[in-house]
């Protein structure tokens, strides 16, 4: 029987779920001894969940990747340092877990709520949603400027609008870049000039478009108490009138003084055909 609590099976649920068919289907003949085979990819995963002896040792597996768990973080508006080695990864997704599990009622009788309290506790939360409202209108701010103005360095397009350049980034920012053709492949970049140069070369030497879904399901936004705030963007990359697939970009930024500063960022590419060839990626 699992040793998963409940909350647990389900964020790991989610979790698998970023996982492809081959690696559901590897790691559930890891966890069973191959004992059992399963149907299909969800069968798999439960299988995975029903066997697991406890959470720390399925997120330990190798097949659980560091990448998938950061991600997974990420979804869930949980704000992370980007080099958090896996072990670290794995007690901030069991906190967040543990956090989510409803607090066990004190055994007191209960004290009716007087009118001040019960006004002060809808004003708290009348802030918390404006909070969040606000941290979402800040992300799609960041979307538009940094989308639009990074689109418009594509020499098809005309005289860009504005300037780009690493003026737009700390001198310490670093971005990671995974990116899916034929394999999968991942590239570390430092420093402002070489991040804003990798990002520059995307559009104006290998002519592609960042489409990015501003929509409820394409953005999700996080802040903490810090001033950092999270940006999570998906959307579809396109050269002219095709579309070559997908991508993910996870920002960290500071926000100061009406300006935004990268300090890290992620970008994930998986294409359905090999759309860079005219470049050497790295």
């Amino acid at each position: 029987m699992s040793g998963l609590s409940h909350l647990e099976s389900e964020g790991c649920r989610n979790l698998l779920g970023m996982l492809d068919n081959d690696e559901i289907m590897a790691l559930c003949d890891t966890v069973t001894n191959s004992l059992v085979q399963p149907v299909d990819r969800q069968d798999a995963i439960r299988a995975i969940l029903v066997y697991s002896q406890n959470v720390e040792e399925l997120l330990r597996r190798k097949k659980v990747h560091r990448e998938v768990i950061f991600k997974y973080l990420a979804t869930q508006g949980v704000v992370v340092p980007p080099t958090t080695e896996k072990h670290g990864l794995i007690q901030y997704a069991k906190s967040y877990w543990e956090e989510q599990s409803p607090k066990l009622k004190e055994t007191a009788e209960p004290v009716k709520k007087t009118e001040d309290s019960q006004l002060f506790e809808q004003q708290a939360k009348e802030d918390k949603e404006a909070e969040k409202v606000d941290c979402r209108r800040l992300g799609e701010e960041f979307c538009h400027w940094f989308f639009e103005l990074l689109t418009s360095q594509n020499p098809f397009l005309g005289p860009p609008q504005d300037k780009w350049g690493p003026q737009h980034f700390w001198h310490d920012v670093k971005l990671r870049f995974y990116y899916n053709t034929s394999e999968q492949n991942m590239t570390d970049y430092e420093g402002a000039e070489m991040v804003s140069l990798r990002l520059l070369s995307l559009v104006k030497e290998e002519f592609l478009f960042l489409s990015p879904n501003l929509d409820s399901q394409g953005l999700k936004c996080a802040s903490s108490p810090h001033g950092l705030v999270m940006v999570g963007v998906a959307g579809t990359v396109h050269r002219g009138n095709s579309c070559l697939g997908i991508f993910e970009q996870i920002f960290f930024l500071y926000f100061s003084c009406g300006f935004f500063f990268s300090y890290y960022c992620t970008l994930l590419c998986s294409t359905k055909s090999p759309c860079y060839k005219n470049s050497k990626l790295p």
